[in-house]
């Protein structure tokens, strides 16, 4: 085989979230020379970035203080709060009083896609170089074993791994700095935690998954500004969870909802949750009438303060969600992203060097904020109520408490079934009975499949699955008899099913359908679920997500 075309920067950047191209940005503010390039897996920088998302506008007031006279496409201010517990699937009942750290005034509704996109060109401007299509497949080292850039994953590979007409060898990139934005639960960031153990002292990281879609609504409806959050139905008190609805200019809702992966029940169903949640008397009403513009999902980092790993490694750095930094009572994460990637730029600007970055953050309001609101998350372990009132007492006193609650692996949460209840509840309706009975969804999307059309997912069929499963006998054998093959539930595009082709069963991997949300590679109860990147370009392609 050739050898590899080889590019060369001053620092390379992996992922062109609002991480990677806030440390980008203002790296090249402070050193104009420098050579910088960023890396995006997806074929245009926004089309796989999806979030809520309500923004705190200070990090971006502080890097581009003009911003405001030409926003985003989408950034509506924030014009009322509002706090919903959804007690059945007819009634709900308004909070007198919003949480405090879900006020709102003086934030934006924005579409996260968009503001990277619009990002973007402002960093090129500066001289970034930013490759869409380019998925880094992994990292690269130097004789000493420090990390000196990524590889570029290989175009035109077949199914069978043999070489299309088109094939095209990745290059390798290399920098004495590679900078780590990939987001929740990266590929390469989470192959470079474990050979550093970056994590040794850290709690094990916990996740949601977040489903969201946007909505083109009859005019008229829709009150721009206005924010809604809900607790309760269709979840049980014992599973944390909720939904979002921002409603945007132009006629426009986002509607989302989200579910800690550290749910018991391996024959719940978060995407048909959301779509029970989208029947309530109150969301059916708002949503009547309208159609669907696009949708998707992704997990979210929940752990927050002592699931952090180190965020620092020989010649490397971890900024924004792929470290862990989401604020999880404001639900909001895009502001941390942004001030960890700046941090890191004027770190490397001022030492050339990884080393000491980890401190720098961990003394920085990024840290004193989660901090503050590091045992809210863990306290809904308990359920709903305790979960509250836990969270009424760490705000009240401003997270003082002398303890620090703790976090396990949503993995080891799953209860195990038995044989007789997986066949009772198998089948393409069954809910958990922990749930209320379920409700006809009869607003689009009507299934699974139908959710993947409006994420525009495009990968090509005949290349390498990109998901790889350590051991195939096992889906078939131990995880049906003891958790029914949760894979085919937790998943919100259809990719694992459970075939039986006369041969016998089989897992059978729809690997186009993917949406790249990585829970499986979270929640899978064996953990012999791997995410990998696809080829460059591949993926959801989302619109104003």
């Amino acid at each position: 085989m050739s050898e590899r075309d080889i590019m060369e920067y001053d620092v390379v950047t992996v992922g062109a979230g609002p991480a990677g191209l806030a440390f980008a940005i203002r790296l090249k503010q402070l050193k104009p020379d420098i050579r910088v390039c960023v890396l995006e897996k997806a074929s245009t920088v926004g089309a796989q970035i999806l979030s809520g998302a309500v923004i705190e506008p200070e990090p971006l007031n502080e890097l581009l203080p003009e911003w405001g006279r030409n926003p985003p496409p989408v950034c509506v201010p924030v014009t009322k709060d509002e706090f919903w517990f959804m007690r059945d699937s007819t009634r709900a009942f308004k909070s007198p009083v919003t949480p405090p750290q879900m006020h709102n005034h003086g934030n934006f509704i924005v579409s996260l896609g968009a503001l990277c996109a619009w990002l973007a060109p402002q960093a090129e401007a500066l001289g970034v170089e930013i490759y869409p299509g380019f998925a880094a497949a992994e990292a690269l080292f130097d004789d000493a074993g420090a990390v000196c850039g990524v590889r570029v994953g290989d175009m035109g590979v077949a199914k069978d791994g043999s070489h299309k007409a088109g094939y095209t060898q990745g290059i390798d990139i290399k920098a004495p700095i590679t900078v780590f934005a990939e987001g929740c639960r990266g590929s390469v960031s989470k192959q470079l935690i474990a050979r550093f153990a970056l994590d040794k002292n850290a709690d094990p990281q916990t996740y949601g998954i977040g489903i969201k879609e946007l909505w083109q609504l009859p005019a008229g409806r829709v009150e721009a500004g206005k924010v809604m959050h809900t607790l309760g139905w269709p979840l049980n008190t014992s599973t944390y969870g909720g939904s979002f609805i921002y409603q945007l200019d132009q006629d426009r809702v986002a509607i989302g909802f989200v579910v800690g992966l550290d749910y018991a029940d391996p024959l719940f169903r978060p995407w048909e949750a959301f779509q029970q949640f989208k029947n309530h008397t109150m969301i059916k009403a708002l949503l009547d009438g309208g159609s669907i513009v696009s949708a998707g999902a992704r997990a979210l980092v929940e752990g927050g303060w002592q699931s952090l790993p180190k965020m620092e490694m020989p010649g490397a750095l971890l900024i924004g969600d792929g470290a862990g930094l989401l604020n999880v009572p404001k639900i909001k994460g895009t502001h941390q992203a942004m001030r960890s990637g700046m941090l890191a730029a004027e770190h490397i600007a001022a030492t050339e060097t990884s080393q000491g970055y980890d401190a720098k953050l961990r003394a920085s309001p990024v840290m004193t904020e989660l901090k503050k609101v590091r045992n809210i998350r863990p306290g809904f372990n308990k359920g709903l109520w305790a979960g509250l009132a836990n969270a009424g007492w760490e705000t009240a006193t401003a997270g003082l408490s002398p303890w620090t609650l703790r976090n396990h692996a949503d993995w080891s949460s799953l209860h195990k079934i038995d044989a007789t209840e997986a066949a009772t509840r198998s089948d393409a309706n069954a809910v958990s009975p922990e749930q209320p009975s379920y409700v006809d969804r009869t607003l689009a999307p009507r299934d699974r499949l139908a959710g993947v059309y409006f994420a525009a997912t495009e990968h090509d069929e005949d290349q390498p699955v990109h998901l790889h499963v350590a051991d195939t006998s096992i889906c078939v054998s131990r995880c049906a008899e003891e958790y029914g093959n949760p894979c085919q539930r937790f998943c919100p595009a259809g990719v694992y099913e459970i075939v039986d082709d006369g041969a016998g069963k089989r897992l059978q991997i729809n690997a186009a359908n993917c949406v790249h949300c990585k829970t499986c590679d979270i929640k899978d109860p064996y953990q012999i679920i791997t995410w990998v990147t696809p080829e460059g370009g591949s993926g959801p392609n989302y619109r104003n997500l």
